[in-house]
């Protein structure tokens, strides 16, 4: 038998509804703890949050927002975060594309992490991606200039896709050129997947761009 999903959170509850993040509404969900201008960091498909939570604790004046399509993972860590004192951090439940498309505003974003996306291995699947073309210059978008993408992944195919989509790219620049990527894992908490995964002997690779320019000379 299964574990029975515990939906009650004792203390604060740091979840948001996407619409909630429309116009200065992503202002508003980090106050009282922060105030404009937020230095915010965005991780897409936080999984099990490690490295969310990590991140917020490294740096409490940041702004950290969580975003993760499974429910369930989104409730478990906002379980988690009201037993911790960080106040820095706020969790939505909505794909990548619906929150970077449509709820954040252009160059508001100092870092976007994107760790171990589905790779959709088979080739009929390979639509699903989430490091896509259209999606990556969005993401670019919402770069403030100097802002970071990073970008990991265990699968040698997806690995080669992704290279070429963020090359192809003129808003970011390739901080690992003239490699197409790194082996060697940033300095960051690793999530339990990467540490299984390295464990087994997986090469990952990992992905740091950099937005460098402006919109208007795009």
């Amino acid at each position: 038998m299964g574990r029975t999903l515990k939906y009650d959170i004792e203390g604060a509850d740091f979840r948001v509804a996407p619409e909630a993040l429309a116009g200065d509404g992503l202002a508003k969900a980090f106050a009282p703890d922060l105030y404009p201008p937020l230095r915010l960091t965005v991780d897409l498909g936080f999984g099990r949050g490690e490295l969310l939570l990590a991140l917020a604790q490294a740096d409490p004046g940041a702004a950290l927002l969580g975003v993760e399509y499974s429910f369930k993972r989104v409730l478990k860590l906002a379980r988690r975060l009201a037993r911790t004192e960080l106040r820095n951090v706020r969790l939505v439940c909505d794909t990548a594309e619906a929150i970077v498309g449509d709820r954040l505003l252009p160059s508001s974003v100092a870092a976007f992490w994107v760790n171990f996306p589905d790779p959709w291995p088979k080739k009929r699947h390979h639509r699903r991606r989430l490091l896509q073309p259209a999606f990556v210059r969005q993401l670019a978008l919402r770069l403030a200039p100097g802002g970071l993408l990073h970008a990991a992944t265990d699968h040698e195919g997806y690995a080669e896709a992704i290279a070429e989509v963020l090359a192809g790219e003129p808003l970011l620049e390739n901080l690992h050129a003239p490699a197409a990527f790194g082996l060697e894992p940033p300095e960051r908490v690793a999530t339990a997947y990467e540490l299984e995964w390295r464990a087994q002997g997986r090469a990952c690779r990992y992905f740091a761009y950099r937005r460098t320019r402006s919109a208007a000379v795009a």
